[in-house]
């Protein structure tokens, strides 16, 4: 398998503004952050008022979830900005990585899309929905057609279930796994798909009103696992430099351009 240097190489070959692995600075105040997906304008907008105290954060990005956890490992990259707390945890448990949260961002409504059916009382018996296949992200999807009414879990399994832990399913609904950046591009070839946000958006989907149906995410409990976060590796998270990142994203002006870009597709969670 190639390693994750390699792979990051080929895939952002041509583009100026960011820079290969191989030639990574060492100055303090020169920080990689590893991003997944084309949209990330509130980063871009942090990038640029860092720039302007001296600190240049450059945004690295991935094409899907699997890479940003292990190149931040391997010290590829300062710190990454992708995932829930729930994804982190189940990441780390897998690969012994040495990585932890350091800060909070914003929460996700996930929801159910297609391009078929306009209410899940339209989907018919031994229908195809498509969801992410990483555990903590399918075992969500797999929560979100419970609250749907379209299958039943086993409830000792928490928030991370898997379809082995369906114990009604009356629809007999098929369900498909694949990696969390392939579901939108299965619409056309299913009932529905349970798609991420970031990955909607992506595809000129609107998290908001798209979704046949959604979790939602209400008022927000902070020990809720599907909270975003900052993670950095475990030996370098208390970097002042960090400490300057944080506080140029957890900003109004950081929260102002998450609600006008993503109508609730995306809630900041942090104080400002």
């Amino acid at each position: 398998m190639k390693n994750i240097k390699t792979l990051l190489t080929a895939t952002f070959v041509g583009l100026s503004f960011i820079t290969s692995p191989a030639a990574f600075a060492d100055e303090a105040n020169e920080i990689k952050l590893g991003v997944v997906g084309e949209h990330n304008e509130a980063w871009e907008n942090v990038v640029k008022r860092l720039d302007k105290e001296g600190v240049k954060l450059t945004l690295v990005k991935f094409a899907d979830y699997t890479l940003p956890n292990r190149a931040l490992n391997d010290g590829e990259i300062d710190l990454n900005a992708f995932q829930h707390v729930a994804y982190l945890k189940a990441d780390i448990e897998a690969h012994d990585y040495k990585i932890e949260p350091i800060a909070n961002t914003i929460i996700s409504p996930l929801g159910l899309y297609s391009k078929k059916i306009k209410n899940v009382s339209e989907l018919q018996d031994g229908d195809t929905i498509a969801i992410p296949n990483d555990p903590t992200n399918g075992g969500r999807a797999l929560k979100v057609l419970e609250l749907a009414g379209l299958i039943k879990l086993d409830p000792s399994k928490g928030y991370i279930p898997t379809v082995r832990d369906i114990t009604e399913n009356p629809k007999h609904i098929q369900i498909y796994e694949v990696d969390a950046g392939n579901t939108p591009s299965l619409l056309p070839d299913v009932a529905a798909a349970i798609i991420n946000a970031n990955y909607a958006v992506d595809n000129d989907l609107n998290p908001s009103t798209d979704p046949i149906f959604s979790d939602g995410v209400g008022k927000v409990d902070l020990d809720n696992p599907y909270i975003n976060v900052i993670a950095a590796r475990t030996d370098n998270k208390d970097n002042p430099v960090f400490k300057k990142i944080i506080a140029a994203y957890q900003t109004k002006e950081t929260a102002e351009i998450i609600k006008e870009l993503y109508h609730g597709g995306e809630v900041p969670v942090f104080k400002y």
